[in-house]
């Protein structure tokens, strides 16, 4: 598997409101942390994240967290 790109080696932190939400996996997306559908033809696909209730997230910026979409704190040891 290739490396994802990294946007940022930091987390997205913010207010998200109960929904369901596409997270990047390549690091690909203009819409971070969002998927925009950039990793067309390659082996990436988006994590579909539900959320329950109104609360503040910690998307993974750097794209190699082991929690998947949420921030482990992976970004500090880049």
């Amino acid at each position: 598997m290739t490396d994802p790109k990294s946007p940022q080696k930091m987390p997205y932190v913010m207010q998200v409101e109960p929904g369901t939400y596409a997270w990047c996996s390549c690091g690909q997306s203009a819409n971070q942390p969002y998927c925009d559908g950039s990793h067309a033809g390659t082996e990436f696909r988006p994590e579909v994240v539900k959320i329950e209730e109104t609360k503040n997230v910690a998307w993974c910026g750097c794209k190699r967290s082991a929690a998947g979409a949420m921030c482990d704190g992976t970004h500090a040891k880049l």
